[in-house]
């Protein structure tokens, strides 16, 4: 799941647009990107650094062209209520502010969230990494989490979301409704984490993850030790609004890769590299007909001492060179 293609992304949140828009100040002077609206390239530029001035200096922001480049056009799909929840411990005097996330589509399906953080301090905007995620759940977020719960049979094993930001709203959604054994919640930034670690806690006690096992840490993809330490270990791997910082694509990648279990050990790629080297284009699917299909997750819910995916179910492979394609299951 991508944020919209408009370089830096526009984000707003009712409830602290102001959060976001640090972040997005420090990257004004890179973006040439042509926005709907009275602004030009320039005076965008120029208000989001102004932005950025006025919170190092703790001002309010109050010209109407900082204000119209501080928020996003676009906000949510409605694929999620929210339900302000009041406290009734009135001992608890923290400034909390939890709400319940229900699917519109899915009712039965919901997780408490804290929906407000708190403005960002200028150390942490300074210092840590990309606080793009303690701002709110972003549209890409919601929508993930929606196809989360759409596919939940899908989900299996070990699943990992990566920079799920502040809430990891998809792997927590993924931790209610999916019958899977683990789930790891995982991003950049430590002040999300902490966040995150309130939620899994939260949402524990209020009995929405059955038996899987939810937990939380950071997880750099830049960071051998972060990487190494879950090499291998995961059935599936998510994430939402991931694509948007350049330097950090590549890595990206090349973590997914090392988190993943080995599929079906050397067998397929080295016959799949065989046969690109001989000119064949090849393609993989895992959905090819439906009754096999409908079979095979029933399978996995309910062979799971017996039935291992890897081994047993059959991949389709297509394998075409001029007008004649050639199938093989593996």
């Amino acid at each position: 799941m991508e944020r919209d293609a408009a370089g830096d992304a526009e984000r707003t949140e009712p409830v602290s647009p102001l959060r976001k828009n640090t972040n997005e100040g420090t990257r004004a002077a890179d973006s040439h990107t042509s926005r709907v609206g009275t602004c030009t390239n320039t005076d965008v530029a120029r208000a989001r650094w102004t932005l950025l001035r006025q919170v190092l200096r703790q001002k309010q922001v109050e010209s109407p062209e900082v204000k119209q480049v501080s928020v996003r056009r676009f906000a949510t799909f409605d694929l999620f209520s929210r339900k302000r929840l009041v406290t009734q411990d009135h001992s608890d005097t923290s400034d909390d502010q939890w709400v319940e996330y229900r699917s519109v589509y899915f009712p039965e399906y919901s997780a408490l969230l804290r929906d407000n953080l708190g403005p960002l301090r200028v150390n942490e905007v300074l210092s840590s990494f990309d606080n793009t995620g303690n701002v709110c759940v972003w549209p890409s977020e919601e929508v993930m989490a929606h196809y989360c719960l759409q596919k939940r049979h899908m989900f299996k094993g070990a699943v990992c979301e990566l920079g799920g930001g502040m809430t990891c709203l998809g792997g927590l959604m993924v931790a209610i409704c999916a019958d899977v054994k683990e789930v790891l919640l995982s991003d950049g930034n430590e002040k999300s984490i902490q966040n995150v670690r309130r939620l899994v806690e939260r949402n524990r006690q209020a009995g929405k993850f059955g038996s899987t096992c939810v937990s939380s840490r950071v997880v750099r993809w830049d960071c051998e030790m972060d990487i190494s330490a879950l090499e291998g270990h995961f059935d599936i791997i998510m994430c939402a609004d991931c694509l948007f910082l350049d330097q950090y694509r590549a890595s990206l990648v090349d973590a997914i890769r090392r988190l993943l279990q080995p599929s079906r050990g050397e067998t397929l790629r080295l016959f799949c590299q065989l046969a690109q080297q001989a000119g064949f284009c090849i393609t993989q699917y895992q959905q090819y007909d439906a009754q096999v299909w409908d079979i095979h997750l029933k399978m996995l819910r309910e062979g799971k001492d017996v039935y291992d995916e890897n081994i047993h179910y059959p991949l389709l492979i297509t394998l075409t060179k001029g007008p004649q394609p050639v199938s093989h299951t593996q």
